[in-house]
């Protein structure tokens, strides 16, 4: 039997916690969730995408991110804009408000990753990302 301690899902929800933690911290002056930062920082990577393409790309079911979407775009965050060519769709687009706080948020991210893994070498960092990237697939 596998003590507790060295149950690998009781390590990653550790860790979750943690790393949760700490995002929500550095974020709690704009009044963003660590997921509704993860939904800006995918907008960031890929303007104009649909909302079934988000939820794919960041594996959140359509009525997590529906909610998620909502309180982003009631707050200014996100601009949702009906698909021109598939009325049913919505395209996602960054507000003007958050494409000027973007490199301010940019570098609060940074600070709470560098916070979470500051008791690892560089290399231990680069392993840790691989290894976790490679648990996803």
């Amino acid at each position: 039997m596998v003590q507790y301690s060295d149950c690998i899902v009781f390590l990653l929800a550790k860790a979750y916690q943690k790393a949760h933690g700490t995002l929500k911290k550095c974020m709690a002056d704009y009044g963003l969730t660590p997921i509704q930062v993860l939904v800006i920082a995918a907008l960031r990577e890929e303007e104009g995408i649909s909302s079934g393409e988000l939820g794919k790309k960041l594996v959140l079911d359509s009525a997590t991110l529906s909610g998620v979407l909502e309180r982003l775009a009631e707050k200014g965050w996100i601009v949702k804009q009906t698909d021109e060519v598939d009325r049913r769709s919505l395209r996602l687009y960054l507000s003007d408000m958050t494409k000027e706080l973007e490199e301010q948020m940019g570098e609060r991210q940074q600070r709470s990753n560098e916070e979470v893994l500051k008791n690892l070498s560089t290399e231990e960092k680069v392993l840790l990302k691989r290894l976790l990237k490679d648990l996803e697939g």
